[in-house]
């Protein structure tokens, strides 16, 4: 008989997630993924001038700080048929490449890497041998011994004092860690790097949208005025802070990031065989290099894989009829019954939470069990990520994707079905994070040239008088943000946003079955799944957190006279 554990919640990520998984003989037979927590910023959003919807919509998330906003602008611009010029193309670019850096670096070493280090097992290395690692494998000025046997003492006081502080609660001498002590001592002193590095690649976004988290955008454009000579503006100044931080970035991530992952990744062979799913892969693309509305300008190509089969990439509509939501398993409810999916166009987020409320022992899995909506791409569900957007550009045969891929695959030693995997997933987030630096410093030199050669137009306002506006239109905005394909629908009508609806990227990895019975991503990949321990499932943590999950951040549920109905909070660590 299959025992049932649960992991709630799910920590290091943004937002409530419970998983909960069935084991029989040492193996998961199947999985239930649960966001405890409601978003509703859609709601929000009617009856509000389009042109402002960015701001509310960027609040959906705290850790995807500009992500939404972008995605909200594209949505506005599309319906109104705005062009924007290419320098606030090429800022756009700039603000979500230096995001993807720091994105990227931060799920690894503070969100990903405590699943693969042993912090505790550090105190055993020799910060010698550390330091002649280190120096095998990367030319980063911090490697001497004496660096890395002082980062050994800091680590000693944590432990000796009994508080681990950042370090705590975590699955030290679980069977399933494999480094080496001088790995781990390596991998940590580099976490505590990281925690400096992050602060300076944000700067980018106050420089270009005045803060950070939630930078200024502006529908039609950026908010921020190029003037070489003006200290008010984006001056020479500025401009040259922001190239000298994409070089430290550049320099950070091809001389700490890289290297660690591909260090840890190489004592972790075995998981190139684990949490493999159904292998349906969707990216919308992004990057664009000719204007958002070409989509072959794309840097990262759109597209879908299905089967894992990547000798054929099927094409993406927003606008037809190949993605719809169903709530059947949500605590949601369709006006006209949950049944049948909707289109985001059309679609409703009407809650209906009449079940049982956390905390209660196990889902009702037979009923509504989760705050997620269920997508579904001509009714198939999908993975989306790093690693589906590698795929759909391996696969539609873009040369620089496939020689980072095939690059990779060679300095792992592993065959190309390794990609489909926990272990894939991580290592594709890495080899993306070096093609986008690349990237962003080719926008930055356009940028710069744009400039020089006297275009230092921003924003496009011809559209800006409402009642220029059809009486009627209605636009989407998509993009690839670091956790995968986000698109937002909106209605116009009579200048406000009559409907409006998001489908983030966790909603397609994280949602519950559809009526079919089809697993979304997160239940599959789990299946099969050896747990060495159920009373520490590491390996439950390392798949999920592969994904780089983003569900949200809080509970707060009102009726329809602002009475508060209930209010759901999770405190404290996962199992172990």
């Amino acid at each position: 008989m299959a025992e049932r554990i649960v992991v709630d919640p799910i920590t290091r990520i943004e937002g409530h997630l419970r998983i909960e998984a069935e084991i029989k003989d040492g193996k998961i037979v199947d999985a239930f993924s649960s966001s405890t927590m409601v978003r509703g910023i859609e709601e929000i959003v009617k009856g509000r001038d389009p042109r402002d919807v960015w701001a509310f919509v960027q609040r959906t998330c705290g850790v995807c700080t500009t992500v939404h906003a972008l995605t909200s602008v594209r949505a506005v611009e599309d319906a109104l048929g705005i062009q924007i010029p290419a320098n606030a193309e090429m800022v756009r670019n700039i603000m979500e490449g230096s995001l993807y850096m720091h994105d990227h670096v931060v799920h690894f070493y503070h969100l990903h890497a405590l699943d693969w280090v042993d912090v505790v097992n550090a105190l055993s290395a020799d910060p010698k041998k550390t330091s002649e690692l280190a120096q095998s494998i990367s030319a980063w000025p911090k490697s001497s011994p004496g660096y890395f046997s002082a980062i050994k003492d800091r680590i000693t006081k944590f432990v000796e004092s009994g508080q681990l502080g950042i370090f705590a609660n975590g699955y030290w001498g679980h069977p399933q860690m494999k480094l080496p002590a001088e790995v781990n001592l390596l991998a940590v002193a580099h976490y505590l790097e990281a925690l400096e590095w992050q602060k300076e690649i944000v700067k980018i976004h106050t420089i270009f949208g005045g803060k950070n988290p939630h930078p200024n955008y502006l529908v039609g454009g950026m908010a921020c005025a190029i003037n070489t000579e003006n200290p008010g503006g984006i001056n020479a100044e500025r401009l040259a802070m922001v190239g000298k931080l994409l070089k430290e970035g550049k320099q950070f991530i091809e001389q700490v990031y890289l290297p660690d992952l591909l260090a840890i990744a190489s004592f972790y062979k075995d998981w190139g065989a684990i949490g493999k799913g159904f292998g349906n892969y969707m990216s919308y693309g992004d990057f664009p290099t000719n204007g958002y509305s070409d989509v072959s300008s794309f840097k990262f190509p759109q597209g879908v894989i299905l089967n894992r089969d990547l000798s054929k990439v099927h094409d993406v509509d927003h606008r037809g009829d190949q993605i719809e939501e169903f709530v059947n398993n949500s605590w949601y409810d369709y006006s006209d019954g949950d049944d049948k999916g909707k289109h985001p166009w059309d679609g409703e987020t009407n809650i209906n939470y009449s079940g049982p409320k956390p905390p209660y022992e196990h889902l009702n899995v037979e009923e509504k069990y989760s705050f997620i909506k269920t997508p579904r791409w001509k009714g198939m569900p999908m993975e989306v990520g790093p690693l589906a957007r590698l795929l759909v550009g391996y696969g539609r045969g873009n040369k620089e994707i496939q020689d980072a891929v095939n690059g990779a695959l060679s300095h792992l030693n592993v065959p190309v079905d390794a990609l489909f995997s926990t272990l894939g997933r991580t290592a594709a987030r890495g080899i993306e994070t070096q093609l986008v630096t690349n990237w962003t410093m080719e926008f930055y030199d356009t940028l710069m040239n744009n400039i020089k050669n006297g275009d230092e137009r921003m924003a496009n306002t011809d559209f800006w008088e409402p009642k220029t506006w059809p009486a009627e239109a209605k636009g989407v905005g998509f993009m690839e943000a670091p956790r995968g394909a986000l698109a937002h629908w909106i209605k116009i009508k009579d200048g406000k946003t009559e409907n409006y609806q998001q489908v983030v990227p966790s909603t397609w990895n994280a949602s519950p079955r559809d009526p079919k019975g089809q697993r979304s991503a997160y239940e599959s990949t789990l299946l099969d799944t050896p747990v060495a321990d159920p009373e520490l499932p590491l390996e439950i943590i390392r798949t999920i957190h592969s994904f780089d999950p983003c569900i949200a951040c809080a509970v707060h549920l009102y009726d329809e006279h602002g009475n508060h109905i209930s209010k759901v909070q999770n405190i404290g660590t996962c199992v172990g």
